[in-house]
């Protein structure tokens, strides 16, 4: 920076006034420049200082907007977060699709509860495929991000009768992932960087990851 404070042009030398508007550097703002030549012609030499910089406003961003779980790690009963490996220590009720941890489902059978211990839905045996698929689809009709995340899993992999079908899944965790699904982006994230059911994108996929990592994911 010139003396006495003044902005200057990183490429030129300009001192920023009324007539002379100098613009940061949308990805780094690090320098200003006065004009787009200057900008063009100062890349070459910007350009490793402006990468550099631009990751480390990413990781900034990433890592103080951040949440450590997302909200789906809660038990709605107890409102404890649910020990990981979380599919060890919880069971999704297809009646309303939250995650009860094993706690609170225990606790709910011992007070002679049988019942879904969150909503109340009665329980019927879910042994059956088509029982089970079908309180999906119920849910999935209502819009549940969770219900289409979990529906998008099992075309997956082709469980509850369905046929393996990934670009189905891949339009179903996008629909998810739309409607606030931190798991479907994650997913989405998976199947960019596999090239499964949709066009291999690496840098999608880290796109979609951030975003979930930032959700907590």
């Amino acid at each position: 920076m010139p003396a006495g404070g003044a902005e200057a042009c990183a490429n030129c030398g300009r001192h920023g006034s009324e007539t002379v508007k100098l613009k940061n550097c949308t990805a780094c703002r690090l320098v200003k420049y006065c004009g787009v030549d200057c900008q063009r012609a100062h890349r070459k030499q910007h350009k490793k200082a402006c990468k550099q910089r631009a990751a480390e406003l990413k990781d900034e961003q990433l890592y103080s907007r951040g949440l450590e779980r997302p909200g789906g790690d809660f038990c709605p009963i107890c409102t404890l977060p649910i020990a990981l490996p979380i599919d060890e220590h919880a069971v999704i009720k297809t009646c309303c699709m939250k995650r009860i941890c094993r706690g609170c489902s225990v606790a709910a059978l011992k007070r002679g509860m049988l019942d879904c211990a969150f909503c109340r839905t009665p329980m019927k045996p879910d042994n059956d495929d088509d029982n089970k698929l079908g309180k999906i689809r119920t849910r999935v009709k209502k819009k549940d991000p969770e219900a289409i995340d979990l529906l998008a899993q099992k075309y997956c992999n082709g469980e509850l009768g369905l046929q393996k079908d990934m670009q189905r899944a891949v339009e179903l965790w996008t629909e998810a992932a739309e409607l606030g699904s931190v798991d479907a982006l994650y997913n989405l994230g998976l199947a960019h960087d596999r090239g499964d059911g949709v066009q291999q994108d690496k840098e999608k996929s880290i796109q979609l990851w951030s975003k979930a990592a930032m959700q907590g994911h």
